[in-house]
């Protein structure tokens, strides 16, 4: 600790001490004795940097490898084909779709059945009314509103009434047209008109009613088995699969159905790259910033124990029909870091998907091992090795604040003391001339003695 010099000059001077100046500087000494306090506590801070940065790149590979073992996930994914677009494209191919080729023949599309009316002008009066049903179901009655008596009224009626029919006006050079069209797709959606009565009475003409499209099923069969749909989307006619009817097939439509395999390549591709970029992180911490500094976890043995687990969980064998990574283009480089053959990976998806799903899904398989010592490693979960990192230091800040928090009320303490110590000094050393003078004018008055000639 450094020593502090108190320059007053003369002690009869009167000039006192800079009592500010001079208690600053032993504050400032006080407050040295909290620096190595403060310079753990800094250390923490950065170490609580670096953890929390480590904890995202793990949860980022725990998600990517989450992708590959999750058994609805990436390599459950699906793709369809079609030999024929024209008559049939695939929409979509779920997950629960299995990978194989099937024959599709369409001998008929699913209509929508729809109704009209004969032309009237757009502005005549109507009145009336008609009955008809849907389908199998009962007779429904509309009748024209007196108050809105004209086409589209009556168009507007029936939409409001909500009777399993859309009605619109259809205008053309022969006028307007009342337009009904089933809600209900296929032959179940048949719109039979059972009586009409509405007639034009600005004319005096009888409005009829004509059948349009009738309502059909789709026809078709699937590996030689006949089928209907009532409307031209497929859904389970083939497990997964969801398929689009186009039109009538003159030939035997091939459907084929693949896993996915480039997606799976790319998932495994972000998985190496995303554990690269772990391997990294740790391997920084064993050396020095760009200014020679040592990195916050350097020499510590939570860098070294991830490290170990992380290399112990690539090596151990998977109890699947792949025993190991290697089988799946996976190799681990001298620097603890990933590579992928993704030549070696499309060889072993096509060859045994069953068994690349198996190495990643199945119990005590390589991707759940993997993605267990990741979570175990990271701060996904109260007992991961981070997460007790993290909570180890939050305890040490919390006992350094509060020692340095009762070291700073002491010195403020101590600074209130120094303070009102030196301005009582200060006052004295300033009040020092003003008292000789005074002992001067006494010792004058009693001897008579003159010491300042001037008075």
């Amino acid at each position: 600790m450094g020593t502090i010099g108190l320059s007053f000059g003369s002690p009869t001077s009167g000039q006192g001490i800079n009592v500010a100046s001079t208690v600053t500087q032993m504050v400032a000494q006080l407050q040295g004795t909290e620096k190595p306090y403060k310079d753990q506590l800094t250390s923490l801070q950065s170490q609580d940097t670096v953890i929390s940065n480590l904890g995202s790149l793990l949860s980022t590979l725990s998600s990517d490898i989450t992708a590959l073992t999750d058994p609805v996930g990436v390599l459950s994914g699906k793709l369809g084909s079609s030999s024929d677009t024209n008559t049939l494209t695939l929409l979509s191919a779920t997950t629960t779709a299995t990978a194989g080729s099937h024959t599709v023949s369409v001998q008929q599309l699913a209509q929508t059945s729809t109704e009209a009316s004969s032309a009237v002008a757009t502005n005549d009066t109507l009145s009336g009314s008609f009955t008809f049903h849907i389908g199998s179901g009962s007779s429904q009655t509309v009748s024209v509103d007196p108050a809105n008596a004209t086409i589209a009224g009556l168009a507007a009626t029936i939409n409001q009434a909500g009777l399993g029919v859309t009605a619109s006006v259809v205008t053309d050079s022969s006028g307007s047209r009342l337009s009904l069209i089933s809600q209900t797709s296929g032959a179940a959606g048949q719109i039979n008109i059972d009586s009409s009565s509405v007639s034009n009475t600005t004319t005096g003409n009888t409005v009829s009613l004509i059948p349009g499209q009738p309502g059909q099923d789709a026809m078709f069969t699937v590996d030689g088995i006949q089928t209907t749909n009532a409307s031209n989307t497929i859904t389970g006619a083939i497990t997964g699969v969801t398929m689009q009817l186009l039109g009538k097939s003159a030939n035997p439509v091939q459907v084929q159905i693949d896993n996915d395999t480039s997606s799976v390549t790319s998932a495994l591709s972000t998985m190496v790259k995303d554990y690269n970029a772990v391997v990294s992180a740790l391997s920084a911490q064993e050396g020095k910033d760009a200014s020679g500094k040592a990195e916050p976890l350097y020499g510590s043995p939570l860098i070294s124990q991830l490290q170990q687990m992380l290399s112990s969980a690539l090596n151990t064998p998977s109890a699947t029909s792949l025993t190991s990574m290697t089988q799946v283009g996976l190799s681990l480089n001298s620097n603890g870091t990933l590579s992928l053959n993704t030549d070696q990976l499309t060889s072993a998806l096509n060859d045994n998907y069953s068994g690349v799903q198996a190495l990643f899904q199945n119990s005590n398989s390589f991707g759940l091992n993997l993605e267990q010592v990741v979570n175990n490693a990271g701060t996904g979960s109260t007992k991961s090795i981070l997460t007790q990192a993290q909570n180890a230091n939050s305890t040490a800040e919390t006992n350094l604040n509060s020692t340095i928090s009762t070291m700073d009320a002491r010195i403020a303490t101590q600074q209130t003391n120094l303070t009102a110590a030196l301005n009582a000094a200060n006052q004295t050393l300033q009040e020092i001339p003003m008292q000789l003078n005074m002992v001067n004018e006494i010792y004058s008055a009693i001897t008579g003695y003159n010491q300042n000639p001037n008075h």
